[in-house]
């Protein structure tokens, strides 16, 4: 294991801040991620956990806030609804010069805080 990262998100919060400044989604968020969470009846809980995911993925490389760009960390679903990361752009190159090969993330959610574990290996 090369690292792993954890974080807490709470809800409210990332539901006041995307009302507060609404070009906050497109800042943090990939397209991909902005249909998935805004098809939901509560997207803040969607996106509160994947904030939650990037932030756990910066700390498994050992880095902190502004040293990848938010959309170089991608969560992705499988058919099953597993949840996975896309690493690219800066992210990836410091997940390779750190070693890192794969990636195990978990994710959960409930209607007051969202947790995301990223496992680097």
């Amino acid at each position: 294991m090369i690292g792993i990262g954890v974080d807490l998100v709470e809800v409210d919060r990332v539901r006041a801040a995307l009302a507060r400044t609404p070009t906050l989604v497109g800042r943090l968020f990939t397209p991909g991620e902005r249909t998935y969470a805004e098809a939901a009846k509560d997207p803040a809980q969607r996106f509160a956990v994947r904030f939650a995911a990037k932030e756990a993925v910066m700390k498994a490389l050992g880095v902190g806030l502004g040293a990848v760009d938010w959309h170089d960390v991608e969560v992705v679903r499988a058919p099953s609804g597993a949840p996975s990361l896309l690493i690219t752009g800066r992210a990836a190159a410091l997940a390779a010069e750190a070693g890192v090969t794969e990636w195990k993330l978990t994710l959960a959610h409930t209607h007051r805080t969202a947790e995301a574990i990223a496992v680097a290996l």
